[in-house]
């Protein structure tokens, strides 16, 4: 399997010191009283990976309209739009810049994500679902980033028989390993939006959940994915100290 070159020596994947931790647990708000504590935040500038995706996207059109945001940096492999406030690093996320001056930033927003199909194999997916956001999060962690917001999935656990769930667990588990002073887990189900992909089997899900959403239980219905972007953003300008796991219900 592929991985990140910019995740040298200890910092290859599972060794005990990066990717220990405890089961993910179904709560909405953990702390750890070892994390240092947070000052008065002021987002001046926000990290958003995964800008060109549904959920990216909409995360992108609300932090550039957001007042409190001064500043999005957006590291793409495309080129995006030319926008004020949007600053756009074209990267490779198999070779990221680890010595880029833009991974000091007051919080990162990741919404990366594939399917195994899309992927072409699970060590695929897993390099996009776990990989590339260990390696975004490391990075702008060893630059004394505050703040990490996730999109997950729901069921996500690092001890799931389903390789789909289980990589989703990992990638949590992991990020709890960086302690972060604020990390916030979003695990929404379907997720509702316009995608640019086609993606059958998905949006055949989605047409029979909106037509008996009524029968189906809160935390399996579909989530806009406005709605996800809107909450990302919020959690990650609001910076709570601890970690929060977010279910879908209550996104």
């Amino acid at each position: 399997m592929l991985l990140p070159t910019i995740l040298p020596g200890p910092l290859r994947p599972h060794p005990p010191s990066l990717f220990h931790g405890a089961h993910s647990s179904l709560v909405e708000q953990r702390h750890r009283p070892q994390r240092e504590p947070l000052p008065p935040f002021d987002m001046k500038t926000l990290l958003l990976v995964g800008a060109t995706g549904l959920v990216g996207q909409s995360v992108l059109t609300q932090a550039l309209a957001d007042s409190r945001v001064a500043r999005v940096v957006a590291p793409t492999r495309r080129p995006l739009p030319s926008q004020p406030k949007l600053e756009n690093p074209l990267v490779d996320f198999n070779a990221l810049p680890a010595e880029a001056p833009w991974w000091a930033v007051d919080g990162v927003i990741c919404t990366l994500g594939t399917t195994i199909k899309k992927a072409g194999s699970q060590p695929a997916f897993r390099l996009v679902d776990h990989d590339y956001p260990l390696a975004v999060a490391t990075l702008a962690r060893r630059r004394g980033t505050p703040v990490f917001a996730l999109v997950s999935s729901v069921g996500a656990d690092a001890a799931s028989r389903t390789f789909y769930l289980r990589t989703k667990g990992e990638t949590e588990r992991d990020l709890r390993a960086l302690n972060f002073p604020s990390l916030t887990i979003l695990r929404p189900s379907f997720i509702g939006g316009d995608r640019a992909e086609r993606r059958p089997g998905e949006a055949l899900a989605l047409r029979f959940f909106s037509v008996l959403t009524w029968l189906i239980p809160r935390r399996y219905r579909i989530v806009p994915s406005g709605r996800i972007a809107q909450k990302l953003l919020a959690d990650a300008l609001a910076a709570a100290p601890g970690i929060r796991v977010v279910e879908s219900e209550s996104i």
